[in-house]
């Protein structure tokens, strides 16, 4: 059973900055891409970021562009999502997303839910004024 395990959320004020981290134990986390959403309450989980099994591709929702960065590191089997100047309504929950493949990463590819295959649980994150 592929696990996906996210740390690192916490509350901050805006302005602030926090690391997220997504560990797991997938044999074959070399050769897929991955990607980060988030829900807050009363909405739908939405896109936040996605990255080519390589690290040669990233794609951001326009929400985080500038602000967010995604990373990885394949010997750690870790992908990070870097997030400096949150605002209020970064407030969510956000989860780690494992790609179904690693095809060529496209803005649509990134955008699918149906894209990624394995979630984690979760860690919450609380931007305060």
């Amino acid at each position: 059973q592929v696990q996906l395990v996210e740390s690192g959320g916490g509350m901050v004020q805006a302005g602030g900055s926090l690391r997220l981290s997504c560990g797991t134990s997938w044999r074959t986390f070399s050769y897929k891409n991955m990607g980060w959403f988030r829900q807050a309450p009363g909405k739908e989980r939405e896109f936040v970021a996605a990255i080519s099994w390589n690290g040669g591709s990233t794609f951001y929702a326009d929400s985080v562009k500038g602000r967010f960065t995604i990373s990885r590191d394949n010997a750690k089997s870790t992908v990070y999502l870097q997030m400096n100047s949150l605002k209020l309504e970064d407030t969510a929950v956000y989860y780690c997303a494992g790609g179904r493949d690693g095809s060529t990463i496209t803005t649509d590819w990134a955008l699918r839910i149906a894209s990624y295959v394995y979630w984690g649980q979760g860690t919450q994150v609380t931007v305060s004024s």
